[in-house]
């Protein structure tokens, strides 16, 4: 399946229609404050086209992992209230997404007004893909568009539910991010080099033997690398292991490819316990006191990261390379990202984490693209079919 046979809002008449769109403001909010709005900034094109065109429009999100449920800590009110600022006109909140308040609503929605409705999965029907949940939403509206990349590999009621019942179109974002990641997926310029890291190997596995061919240096940081450096003969101490995968590491690090290819830590920053304040310091791959966890990338290794990014002409970067939202082991996935920033050549980060990184490191603008789905760019470059990309009307 090609999605660019798929139909997008420019190939569609939206003016003056009725439109549910799936949105991803999926966003870190804290005390009630969205310290981070990269997916809501990055929803504003297609909203504005579509208001540009006289469309009422009903915005729909999840946020966060609510347990099918109504949870104060889950509320899109502020991503309501912060969209509005942006849009520089009124926003509706209403307070579920279903039901006779949403009818009602939906029903008094004026040309040119938007809308947002409350977090989809206080509903469990959402992750379900309930029909009756999905008929619920679709009947809303006169058209649905689905602008939310970062949740395109979920077969949710609002991803691919909706388009049973409903013309089921995808916006400008969703069109950007299958633009630019088929760059990454068919033709990178080489020398291509991947920075993979975060927590945890079991989520990325599959796109690491699949990426591994394709690329030309995969760096592999964070606690996902210490299930490598494990398996290599080292003692990681009290890291954070998944035992389950040594094997398969071991299996993965004797292929010809990854003898070639794979650049992994030199040294690390470890520490006493997973804590800002906790005793810490550099050590060598063999010097990890007992006890002691591996929270960063170390000096040697940053530098090592950077020589080979030096030589490459396309990067793709998803996950930290230590527990960066602690201060004292932040500095590697901050030099790196800054590094990266420098680089004149084409460069792409995906995932949450991957994005607040570079926020905080102050070089956002001086990324080529910031994907905003973490989890569907992985899964797009591993040459999978996104179900909600799948999920729209053909041409």
């Amino acid at each position: 399946m090609s999605y660019l046979q798929k139909k997008f809002v420019q190939d569609v008449d939206v003016r003056g229609k009725k439109i549910i769109m799936r949105v991803d403001f999926n966003v870190p909010v804290k005390d009630g404050s969205i310290t981070d709005d990269t997916r809501i900034q990055a929803s504003l094109p297609t909203i504005q086209y579509l208001l540009e065109r006289d469309a009422a429009l009903i915005l729909i999100s999840h946020l966060g992992r609510p347990k099918g449920g109504p949870d104060p800590d889950c509320t899109l009110r502020p991503a309501a209230a912060r969209l509005a600022e942006l849009l520089g006109q009124p926003v509706k909140f209403i307070p579920d997404c279903v039901g006779e308040q949403a009818k009602l609503a939906a029903g008094q929605l004026q040309r040119g007004q938007v809308m947002l409705m409350e977090n989809l999965r206080f509903h469990a029907e959402e992750e379900q893909n309930a029909p009756v949940f999905a008929a619920a939403l679709a009947s809303l509206a006169e058209l649905y568009v689905n602008d939310a990349f970062g949740m395109a590999h979920r077969s949710h009621a609002s991803t691919i539910g909706i388009g049973a019942y409903l013309p089921a179109v995808g916006g400008l974002l969703m069109k950007k991010e299958l633009d630019t990641l088929s760059k990454l997926s068919t033709a990178p310029e080489p020398p291509y080099a991947v920075v993979m890291g975060g927590a945890k190997i079991s989520d990325k596995i599959k796109v690491v033997e699949s990426l591994l061919p394709k690329v030309d240096r995969l760096l592999v940081g964070g606690g996902m690398s210490n299930v490598f450096l494990s398996a290599a003969g080292h003692q990681m101490q009290a890291s954070l292991m998944e035992q389950d995968k040594l094997e398969w590491a071991a299996q993965f690090l004797h292929t010809e490819e990854a003898r070639e290819k794979l650049v992994l830590p030199v040294d690390l920053v470890v520490a006493a316990a997973f804590s800002a304040d906790a005793e810490h310091r550099e050590a060598m791959l063999d010097d990890i006191p007992e006890g002691w966890m591996a929270l960063d990338i170390g000096p040697k290794t940053r530098e090592l990261f950077k020589q080979e990014l030096r030589r490459a002409k396309t990067i793709f970067w998803n996950g930290p390379l230590g527990v960066f939202e602690l201060e004292p082991f932040a500095a590697g996935t901050m030099d790196i990202a800054r590094a990266v920033a420098d680089l004149p050549v084409f460069t792409v980060i995906g995932g949450g984490d991957s994005i607040e990184a570079v926020n905080q490191a102050g070089v956002a603008n001086q990324i080529s693209h910031i994907s905003t789905g973490g989890g569907a760019s992985l899964e797009f470059l591993e040459g999978k079919v996104l179900p909600g990309v799948k999920a729209l009307d053909d041409k």
